[in-house]
């Protein structure tokens, strides 16, 4: 309502009821009442006194809607409210009465209703008395709705617990990985040195995997005067990759005992990841050096090739007749072709995995001509110096220009120079 010096606010409860041929026209006073009635609904908070002597109750104007009750429900006693809550909060609530009527204490508890919201409350409950020292004739107390609050808590503590699970699951697995890269990893001396080869290898674990990834590579001698040199990447990331690259390498070592050329090898190859099922997909590069010639037969099942460094140039070998082939696991019955390239003395082969040079969004042309570059320009900066250690730390300059921060993937560089026998 509006009068010309402005609003004018009415604080009174207005009610009209029929009454004959009139009508029954009643107001009072009740704002204040409204408002803590609304208050108490607004913070889930509400009252009550309980008297011992007659068994009476006094509670707040919201106390009912405040504790989940119909309007016409009566107040629950205060021994009666042992029926309203679950049997994990009696102890709580029994021992709060006693505190308050037998010790005059205030204290509170925690207790939780029965029903399908299972609503927790927080009772602050104190001792009534007519003077300090006389006997309690009521417990006065305020009931404050911490269900929120305490969901919040349970939905923490849970994802703590979650955490700390992951992370104690994550140590596991890296410590699992450690063990296994050991073992499947091979560290490079001088044992290829006698057929003309030297050796490096470079790895790098992605780190949102715990150390965990699925890049391998091999290089050893075979009883036939022959070397097997491998590089591969294994679909995806965690215990599985690591199971798949182990099987892969361990599978290949045990089939380049057949002496059969690397073509042969690397169908052989592709069975057995067909075999391990639809997600056991790999890349590679399979090859065989023949010391007599110098001569380095391969086979490319999706990876990217080989780069050559020859004295201070960087070219990526053409691929073989018709490839480069399938991944491994794609198709069974895949047919592979090889391509050899002979080394002179100083030639440096690069064998790497797509994780020391794919960017986001990828573009294997650019990522190729980094590397390119990057090999290249490494090499002028500082040729490698003589023996293991100089191709080593040749490789180890390299894999440091192309590394990034950011990388998604691991990332392995496979280094080989024909020297001098």
């Amino acid at each position: 309502m509006s009068t010309p010096s402005g609003p004018v606010r009415n604080n009174a409860e207005v009610r009209i009821a029929p009454c004959g041929d009139h009508f029954l026209l009643t107001w009072e006073r009740g704002s204040r009442l409204r408002m803590a009635a609304a208050a108490q609904r607004l913070v889930r908070t509400c009252w009550a006194e309980w008297n011992l002597a007659d068994h009476g109750v006094e509670p707040s104007r919201g106390f009912r809607q405040v504790l989940g009750l119909a309007d016409d429900a009566p107040v629950p006693g205060l021994f009666d409210l042992a029926t309203t809550v679950t049997p994990d909060s009696l102890p709580a609530l029994y021992q709060t009465l006693y505190d308050v009527i037998l010790r005059k204490r205030t204290t509170e508890c925690v207790l939780r209703l029965r029903g399908k919201g299972g609503r927790v409350f927080r009772m602050v409950a104190e001792p009534v008395r007519i003077a300090p020292g006389s006997l309690v004739w009521a417990v006065r107390a305020v009931l404050i709705d911490v269900t929120a609050d305490r969901r919040r808590r349970e939905a923490a503590h849970r994802a703590e617990r979650e955490a700390h699970r992951e992370h104690e699951r994550a140590e596991a697995v890296a410590e699992i990985a450690d063990v296994l890269r050991e073992a499947v990893l091979p560290h490079f001396q001088d044992e290829l040195d006698t057929h003309g080869l030297e050796a490096a290898a470079v790895y790098r674990p992605d780190a949102r995997e715990a150390g965990v990834g699925g890049d391998w590579y091999k290089a050893r001698k075979l009883p036939d005067g022959r070397l097997l040199i491998a590089l591969g990447d294994a679909r995806g990331h965690g215990l599985e990759a690591v199971t798949l690259m182990a099987k892969l390498r361990y599978a290949l070592a045990g089939l380049a005992y057949t002496e059969q050329p690397v073509e042969q090898l690397t169908q052989w190859l592709n069975e057995v990841a067909c075999a391990d099922g639809s997600e056991s997909t790999a890349t590679a590069i399979i090859a065989r050096y023949h010391p007599e010639r110098a001569l380095l037969r391969w086979t490319c099942a999706g990876h990217p090739r080989p780069v050559l460094v020859r004295e201070g140039h960087a070219t990526q070998l053409p691929a073989p007749e018709g490839g480069p082939d399938l991944s491994l696991g794609v198709l069974s019955g895949t047919v592979y072709s090889a391509t050899a390239t002979p080394l002179e003395i100083g030639d440096i082969v690069l064998m790497y995995s797509d994780g020391l040079t794919e960017r986001r969004p990828a573009d294997p042309d650019k990522d190729t001509d980094r590397f390119l570059s990057a090999a290249a320009r490494c090499f002028q900066e500082a040729a490698p110096g003589i023996g293991h250690a100089g191709l080593q730390e040749y490789a180890e300059r390299l894999t440091a220009c192309l590394n990034d921060p950011h990388r998604t993937d691991d990332a392995t560089l496979l280094a080989l120079r024909r020297i001098n026998t």
